[in-house]
């Protein structure tokens, strides 16, 4: 603040005789000095001409950047414009050529290697009334003033004007004026004459204002008053036409200010009162201090070239088309009567602002457009629409050194013309886009409801109908494949009433003649098919066009597309429904083999599918599968349930890779694999690996995955391996959910066996969930996050039923609520999706009873006590029951005293039958052989399987198990 004060205590010293110009040079270096500004500008206004600003002082800027700022208008938006006419501070941050005024455009002299970035402020310089001046400081890129820097700017500049007030308004120094003119000083050489023209020479002392001339006046200006010379300025100027007197001091004022060259032409008055055409040129001359005290300057008479003018005037004005004369301002100097009848009257008109005029301004965009096309300076020319709506007209502007000429024509024709092309080639490019989205449709279209949307949505709309019915050839009638439109009643009553190829009725008769059939009206309809009155009544409509469907000259089917009124299709409308009857044609008959597949694939899938669960009392099982896709590409996905020995189950789900006929086949293979496998008592890490087998014979394109799992109610464990498949879910009787831990191996084909076989124990009632990928995993979620949805789920829907599941009805509700949350629509599975649950119920421990046997044979004795004593505890007193069960006992331990090793055990399950399993540690696998007459052995197994429901052995991690099933009464427990 202290060196601000100090700045401005050392401008208040600057002497008082200092020129104005050294005044504000100094005033303006401490400004940019004390801002750290890379150079200034003073602009002042001129004395002559309203609304121009003048460079009149710079500090620090090269000539090449203060060149575009010698003369700027004051309406401009450059900042020294916007602080002298608003009286505030204005700030660019990037800085831009000023506006252009009259003959003179910055922007062609703006210096080509600015520095991007220059900020530019500026404050106003208070002066006399309205008028006001500016300072203005250029600041380095990224630089912004602060507050207190434009409060200084604002002192200085409130010091210069109290300094400019003795003096008034300043005028530009020599060195501007001559910067401003392009050339090193004043000059007094004078426009070349016109050869052959009479020219005299004039020379005006501003400071007397004499007249003096170098011939007589009346000898070059025929008709003039030869004392007018001696009269001075004042007698000049009031022989100057009324019209022409504003333009003509103006244009003095302008030259004078300007210091420099200037010319003009206008009107002179004769003495016999008549008016004299003249083109005067003159200069400004100054002294040393730029002070103008004379101008120099020619005149001639120029009649001659406004007779021609008058003449082609007139030519003009009787053209056809519009012409229009505009000066630099776009002000209206002439227009002929073809431009009287769009612009109004030449007297309305004529010298306003074309952009005033109602027609003009009524034409949106016009003055934009306008203006584009003269700032590029070359002739050009676009069409309008006129307020009138209905007329066109192209406008040709073309540049000329007084401004621009505007030509009108009337193009409203070729608009027509062209705007009836536009709608027949729209309309047949609607045509076209119509069948290729058809076609398009129809390609994808699978099945006949596919094909039925496509031509509904496809059809309908374009041309205005209000239904369609497609129908389809089955014997030698017609039935409703699909509607849309129409009430089912409707429906119900066309449903097979019509006969093919029956000319009495509209359908058979247009695929008869195998041509599309149009009918207009009811009227029509009646008349030519009277049996279709019930029809009409019911359907509603009043206009059909009927298209008969034929491939390969087999007729099957027809579209009959209605309309709500009276229609009378044209012939481009015939057109593209005939085009399309063949390719609806086409896609019918591809769904109708696709449905013929369809079947076919659906008929293998469910037959390779469990058709029903068996029910077990120690497992509760529903399931359910879902298709990704429809039509022949089913899925390899595939679930069972098998009873095991021992009352023990196992529980299968599995996976082939792919979709189609193959895929199915394999999971077939498979599937039966499985349950022959199992019969075998295998266990499920040898399961694993038998499949593995069978799908490396398939090809090394084949692949699988597969969980297998057996749960023992006797132990209530469960145990599994899995080749590829995600974890079952467990949800445990508390309503908890978690899942079987396990490391899965690679999938089946290309794993290496042995398997990781797995076992867990399981509570009672526990609820097991086994699964395909496809059902928590999909384009949009992640294995990992379809698990947690599914075990979430899960919980909830347990934790909602008021009980656990009881029954199957319960299990495949739950596996609907399941599928339902966790599938997207049927359109968007990207896999087959397969659930399987079970719910465990375990053995009792009164219902399982076991004891040692010792290796000798009375064993047998033991077995046969054992057994009578157990089955009275479980009040199986049936005697035939406990004579077999005896039997069969004691041939199974005979057996193994005298073909096995011990240790010996029996064991005897009360669950779905009555299950007796005698162990030992062999591995010997007893077989039924073929015994003759005279053999005393080998009939025991014969006998065994004689007397009960099944049997087999079961190999152990000790040894075997030799068991049997024997079904219990209908009236016990």
């Amino acid at each position: 603040m202290e060196r601000r004060r100090t700045r401005l205590q050392l401008l208040d010293a600057v002497d008082e005789d200092r020129h104005d110009v050294e005044v504000l040079l100094t005033a303006l270096q401490q400004a940019v000095a004390e801002v750290h500004g890379l150079g200034g500008m003073v602009h002042l206004p001129g004395g002559g001409m309203s609304g121009i600003l003048y460079l009149v002082a710079s500090s620090g800027l090269p000539e090449s950047m203060t060149r575009p700022w010698l003369i700027i208008p004051v309406r401009g938006a450059a900042p020294p414009s916007s602080a002298a006419r608003k009286d505030t501070i204005a700030w660019a941050p990037e800085l831009a050529p000023p506006d252009p005024v009259p003959g003179r455009d910055p922007a062609a002299l703006w210096p080509s290697r600015l520095p991007a970035g220059i900020g530019h402020l500026a404050v106003p310089i208070p002066g006399r009334g309205q008028r006001r001046g500016a300072l203005s400081v250029l600041f380095a890129p990224g630089t912004e003033p602060g507050t207190a820097d434009g409060a200084f700017l604002n002192e200085v500049a409130a010091w210069m004007s109290g300094r400019l007030r003795s003096s008034g308004i300043l005028n530009p120094s020599p060195t501007l004026l001559r910067a401003l003119e392009n050339g090193p000083g004043p000059r007094e050489a004078l426009p070349p004459d016109v050869a052959g023209t009479p020219t005299l020479t004039y020379t005006w002392d501003l400071r007397t204002g004499d007249l003096t001339s170098d011939q007589p006046v009346e000898e070059v200006l025929a008709g003039i008053d030869p004392e007018v010379m001696s009269g001075g300025i004042e007698a000049w100027a009031a022989l100057i036409h009324p019209d022409d007197l504003p333009g003509a001091v103006a244009g003095f004022d302008a030259g004078i200010q300007l210091r420099g060259g200037f010319q003009n032409e206008y009107r002179i008055r004769r003495q016999n009162g008549t008016y004299l055409w003249i083109e005067a040129s003159a200069r400004t001359i100054t002294d040393e201090d730029g002070t103008p005290v004379k101008v120099i300057g020619t005149l001639r008479d120029s009649s001659e070239t406004h007779a021609a003018a008058e003449s082609v005037g007139r030519a003009l004005r009787h053209m056809s088309d519009g012409f229009v004369s505009l000066d630099t301002d776009w002000r209206i100097g002439f227009l002929n009567q073809a431009a009287e009848r769009l612009f109004g009257t030449a007297e309305d008109v004529a010298g306003a602002v074309l952009w005033n005029v109602p027609a003009v301004r009524a034409v949106p965009g016009l003055e934009q457009r306008c203006r584009a096309t003269a700032a590029e300076g070359q002739p050009a020319g676009f069409d309008v629409p006129w307020p009138d709506g209905t007329s066109w007209y192209h406008l040709r502007l073309v540049p000329v050194p007084e401004g621009l000429t505007l030509y009108i024509t009337d193009t409203t024709e070729r608009h027509l013309r062209e705007a009836d092309r536009a709608a027949a080639e729209h309309a047949a490019a609607e045509r076209a886009a119509v069948v290729q989205r058809i076609t398009r449709e129809l390609a994808e279209a699978v099945t006949a409801q596919d094909v039925m949307a496509a031509v509904a949505d496809g059809v309908m709309t374009p041309v205005g109908a209000a239904g369609l019915i497609m129908l389809g050839v089955v014997g030698d009638r017609l039935n409703v494949i699909g509607s849309r439109g129409y009430s089912e009643r409707f429906i119900r009553l066309l449903d097979g009433q019509w006969t093919a190829m029956d000319a009495t009725n509209p359908v058979g008769d247009a695929m008869r003649s195998r041509t599309p059939l149009y009918i207009s009206s009811p009227e029509e309809m009646l008349q030519r098919y009277p049996e279709t009155e019930m029809l009409i009544r019911e359907g509603g409509k009043q206009a059909w066009a009927l298209l008969p469907l034929a491939v390969s000259g087999r007729g099957i089917g027809a579209a009959v597309i209605a309309f709500g009124g009276p229609r009378v299709l044209d012939e481009d409308e015939q057109t593209l429904l005939t085009a399309l009857s063949g390719l609806i044609a086409q896609a019918l008959e591809r769904a109708g083999l696709y449905d013929e597949a369809t079947t076919r694939a659906r008929t293998l899938q469910r037959s390779l599918l469990p058709q029903a669960l068996p029910t077990l009392p120690e497992v509760t099982a529903a399931a359910h599968y879902q298709p990704a896709k429809q039509g022949a590409d089913v899925g390899g996905d595939w679930y069972d349930v098998i009873p095991l020995s021992a009352a023990r189950v196992a529980l299968v789900i599995g996976d082939v890779m792919g979709h189609g006929m193959a895929e199915a086949a394999t999971m077939g293979a498979l599937r039966t694999a499985v349950r022959t496998l199992s019969e075998l008592e295998l266990p499920p890490d040898e399961i694993l690996g038998h499949l593995n087998d069978i799908v490396g014979e398939l090809g090394t394109d084949a692949f699988a995955t597969c969980l297998y799992g057996i749960y023992d109610p006797a132990t209530r464990r469960l145990s599994y391996a899995s080749a590829g498949q995600p974890p079952p879910a467990v949800a445990h009787p508390d309503g908890t959910v978690t899942f079987l831990s396990m490391t899965p191996d690679p999938p089946l084909g290309v794993a290496s066996p042995p398997f990781e076989i797995l076992e867990t124990p399981l509570p009672a009632d526990s609820l097991l969930a086994l699964y395909s990928d496809g059902l928590v995993e999909s384009k949009d979620r992640d294995v990992t996050t379809g698990m947690s949805r599914l075990a979430e789920l899960l919980s909830q829907s347990l934790n909602a039923m008021p009980t656990s599941p009881a029954d199957v009805s319960d299990l495949d509700a739950l596996c609907a609520t399941l599928t339902s949350a966790l599938l997207p629509d049927h359109g968007t599975l990207i896999d087959d999706a397969a659930l399987l649950l079970a719910c465990t119920h375990p053995l009792d421990a009164e219902n399982v009873a076991e004891w040692p046997l010792p290796e000798d044979p009375v064993a047998a004795g033991q077995a046969r006590e054992l057994v009578r004593a157990q089955l009275a505890d479980w009040d199986l007193t049936d005697e035939d029951l406990i004579m077999t069960t005896e039997l069969v006992v004691s041939e199974l331990v005979g057996n193994v005293i005298r073909h096995a090793s011990g240790p010996i055990r029996l064991r005897m399950l009360r669950s779905r039958a009555l299950i007796c399993e005698v162990s030992d540690t062999s591995l010997t696998t007893p077989h039924i052989r073929q015994t003759s007459a005279t053999d005393e052995d080998g009939r025991g197994l014969q006998l065994i399987s004689a007397l009960c429901q099944r049997w087999g052995t079961r190999h152990t991690r000790t040894g075997k198990s030799i068991w049997t099933e024997q079904p219990l009464p209908t009236t016990s427990a």
